[in-house]
């Protein structure tokens, strides 16, 4: 009894299974190799700096799969090059088009390989990879570039809810600690209500979020011509406001799940932060970079299909200067976004549309 979907024929696993086949043992080759190189480039810093082997090795596993999805397209188009070509080079090609199968018929597995490959990058990118950031990249500045993390700021404002100003002369990381703390209540622009308090301290401890200790808070509430203050000790207090807020460090928006960076988008656009734009660029680059494997399978069917006397060659050749050209215009249009006016959502997407345009150019011209 056959295992397969009735909706799949034999040449449609066939393909599947060399694709998806070749797409995986060309990823683990690669980024073997890549994790090798990097040990070789890293190793006197690793060893110098006192990097224990179980740290190094939880390292590596986390770097394997970041890259693993960076890369993804690539791979697909080296996958789709590699075995396509060989169909064609055997005639096999030929053989399936002169039994009535067309091109767009032959796409079929491809484009069910691709979506497979698409959903697990989706689902790494968005909830696998970023918990491993975090570790991966405190290894990366604790024992590679000796990079310490900031572990205070000064000076920090920012609205932390409708008409309710924060505000923190000096706040530790390590303590989770903010000194000389005021928070302002506005209604109808006039100020109604205004703590103050010489420390607040994140309460680790607590189930709930946004939890926090006020200690030494002195109240003063307006109303109309009155004003009654009251004095605390301390206060249990929830504000939308956690320790990452102070310290938002270069690539935190990586460390972060697509739920965790949706809220502090969200978060970040009612308080006016300024740097919200790299979080919404990663947020987009979520869904769209999947769709490069669609796009690269497309142009890897068309470039391959053909028999060439060079072989894949010519195929190979064009294919990277495609795929690398489109890796390089992600990276170009996601600096665009940050650094100029470019909407997030338009600067992510356009080397997929522009490269769509070109994937069904070649797909029009490949043999029927």
């Amino acid at each position: 009894m056959s295992l397969r979907p009735p909706f799949l024929k034999r040449i449609d696993t066939y393909i599947i299974g060399k694709f998806l086949g070749t797409y995986f043992f060309s990823m683990l080759l690669i980024i073997t190799v890549a994790v090798v190189f990097d040990y070789n480039d890293n190793i006197d810093k690793i060893t110098q700096n006192g990097a224990p082997w179980p740290e190094i090795a939880r390292y590596y596993l986390n770097f394997m799969p970041y890259y693993a999805n960076l890369f993804s397209a690539l791979f697909v188009f080296i996958a789709v090059i590699f075995f396509t070509s060989k169909l064609a080079g055997n005639s096999e090609i030929i053989a399936i088009i002169s039994a009535g199968i067309s091109l767009r018929r032959l796409m079929r597995p491809y484009m069910i390989s691709a979506a497979v490959i698409a959903v697990i990058s989706f689902y790494l990118g968005s909830e696998i990879i970023p918990p491993g950031s975090v570790e991966r990249l405190e290894f990366e500045n604790q024992f590679k570039s000796r990079k310490k993390n900031a572990t205070y700021a000064d000076n920090v404002q920012m609205q932390v809810d409708t008409g309710v100003i924060a505000f923190v002369e000096h706040f530790d990381a390590p303590t989770k600690t903010g000194y000389r703390f005021q928070l302002d209540k506005f209604e109808k622009k006039k100020l109604v209500s205004h703590l103050t308090a010489s420390t607040i301290t994140y309460d680790t401890l607590s189930s709930e979020r946004f939890h926090w200790k006020v200690r030494n808070a002195t109240i003063r509430d307006m109303h109309g011509m009155r004003e009654i203050i009251t004095h605390h000790d301390l206060i249990d207090s929830v504000i939308v406001m956690e320790p990452s807020d102070f310290l938002s460090t270069k690539y935190f928006q990586e460390t972060m799940t697509n739920s965790q960076l949706l809220e502090y988008i969200g978060r970040a656009k009612i308080r006016g932060t300024g740097n919200v734009k790299p979080y919404q660029v990663e947020y987009h680059k979520r869904f769209a970079s999947p769709f490069a494997a669609f796009i690269m399978t497309v142009i890897g069917v068309s470039l391959s299909s053909r028999k060439r006397k060079g072989g894949m060659g010519f195929s190979l050749g064009v294919g990277l200067v495609l795929s690398l050209s489109y890796v390089f215009f992600q990276a170009v249009a996601a600096g665009f976004a940050v650094n100029a006016n470019m909407p997030p959502a338009v600067a992510v997407w356009l080397p997929n549309i522009v490269f769509a345009f070109i994937a069904y150019y070649l797909y029009k011209r490949a043999p029927r």
